[in-house]
């Protein structure tokens, strides 16, 4: 069994409080470090203590630490070996947890690459290069940052970089889902150049967040709607929440020519993403684009994930059944394409497969349309103009098949809408320059007026 313990800002920390992880099996994996509050609270204050690296040092330890996450050794783990853990506790089909995992490699590679095009062309990073009559200078608007992590797949864990390529000293908090891929990065960062005080790896409690967020001076949680709810006043914190990804199709367009890229929003990492798409919206015969969906998504055969053909995440038998159950709570009033009762695939050894779930609506209700699901379960939905935009508000992404560009003008216009895209883009479509909810360094800087007058 691997231990898992604290990286403070003095090395190692193991305290008396520790938990057990399992895998989806329910077999014991390993024994995590659960951080008292107040040595998390003791740990971020060092860090403010802590002046940050010169940005030369910190753009080679970056690169180092790319190499080091895919290479190097860490409890006695490989690469390979830790993508299989991190695909067996968390659920995701080892495919795309190797994918998540090349992610966060990708991250560290090209975290000053990131920061570009969220800096003001106008601003420069230091105020030694602003020219002699003065203007802009990019600043941090603190010194830590605290990360309260998810554990829906390893990728989530290749934003945080920028911070420290900004300066900022980072606090990571992991989710006891997927502790793994925040311990290897913590240890990449450290053997590649970066001290201790620099990152930190805080497992712990309810309450131990609570004080990370409290102590940090900026903090990016994830969560559902409870967490935006807590956090919606707070301009300190900046919530990662639910995604409710959509496509809309219009009636200019035949949906025939794009099931491809609908079904891949649908499916593609197992549906376990905030970028997955998680409503379908229709113009013109909504009925006839759910049964296409349904007959492609029935096709995944539901696999173990240790598999590299596995498209469906899997879970404990138990917790399967309750999340079929609350499907089926969720879907009343609907009709069922590919319905609750077979969404549970018993792989045997208590742990099953997610099936794919396809529910039609009869009008589109967004409170429906905004249920996401940690598996490939999409809502259907016929659309007309006089619907407008309102079915499609509060959604991280909303890929929009139509030649009508009066629409997508409203689609850019409306605040809850994060990323439109048009054509065939699916909506976990990536590409440097494009924001994931805004750019982080958005959050994580300011402009400031300097000027110099000898």
């Amino acid at each position: 069994m691997i231990a898992i313990d604290a990286l403070g800002p003095t090395g190692v920390y193991r305290s008396r409080n520790r938990e057990l992880i399992t895998d989806s099996e329910g077999v014991v994996v390993a024994e995590l470090t659960v951080a008292p509050k107040l040595y998390v609270a003791r740990a971020v204050n060092a860090q403010r203590r802590t002046r940050p690296l010169a940005i030369p040092q910190r753009q080679v330890a970056l690169l180092r630490a790319a190499d080091a996450f895919v290479n190097a050794r860490v409890c006695g783990l490989d690469f390979d070996a830790y993508v299989q853990l991190a695909s067996r506790v968390s659920g995701l089909p080892i495919a795309a947890a190797r994918q998540g995992a090349r992610e966060v490699a990708d991250g560290l590679t090209t975290a000053f690459d990131a920061l570009r095009p969220a800096r003001p062309t106008g601003a420069t990073p230091d105020w030694r290069d602003q020219r002699h009559e003065g203007g802009a200078v990019w600043a941090r608007r603190g010194d830590v940052f605290g990360v309260l992590a998810s554990g829906n797949a390893p990728g989530v864990h290749a934003l945080w970089p920028q911070a420290l390529a900004l300066g900022y000293r980072v606090a990571v908090r992991p989710s006891r889902r997927e502790p793994f891929t925040g311990y290897r990065l913590v240890h990449a960062l450290r053997q590649s150049g970066f001290r201790d005080q620099d990152a930190l790896y805080l497992p712990t409690d309810y309450a131990g967040a609570d004080e990370l967020v409290a102590c940090a001076d900026l903090a990016m949680v994830y969560g559902g709607q409870d967490v935006v709810d807590r956090y919606a006043d707070d301009p300190t914190v900046l919530v990662n929440g639910p995604g409710r990804s959509k496509i809309l199709i219009t009636d200019d367009r035949d949906w025939r020519d794009y099931l491809d890229v609908i079904v891949d929003s649908i499916a593609h990492l197992g549906g376990m993403a905030c970028v997955n798409a998680t409503a379908v919206l229709c113009e013109h015969d909504a009925p006839a684009l759910a049964r296409a969906i349904a007959e492609r998504l029935s096709s995944i055969a539901p696999l173990p994930i240790t598999d590299d053909r596995a498209v469906l995440p899997t879970q404990p038998l138990a917790e399967a059944r309750a999340l079929a159950d609350h499907v089926a709570a969720k879907a009343t009033g609907t009709t069922a394409v590919l319905g609750a009762d077979q969404v549970v695939a018993d792989l045997g050894g208590g742990h099953a497969a997610l099936r794919p779930a396809v529910h039609l609506l009869a009008r589109p209700e967004p409170e429906i349309l905004n249920t996401e699901l940690a598996f490939p379960c999409v809502w259907v939905s016929p659309w007309t103009r006089d619907d407008g935009i309102a079915p499609l508000r509060n959604s991280l992404v909303v890929t929009a098949l139509t030649g009508d560009e009066a629409l997508i003008d409203e689609l850019v216009a409306e605040p809850t809408i994060a990323n439109v895209y048009s054509g065939r883009c699916p909506t976990y479509y990536t590409a440097p320059g494009i924001p994931h909810d805004g750019f982080l360094a958005d959050f994580l800087m300011r402009c400031k007026g300097f000027a110099r007058l000898d």
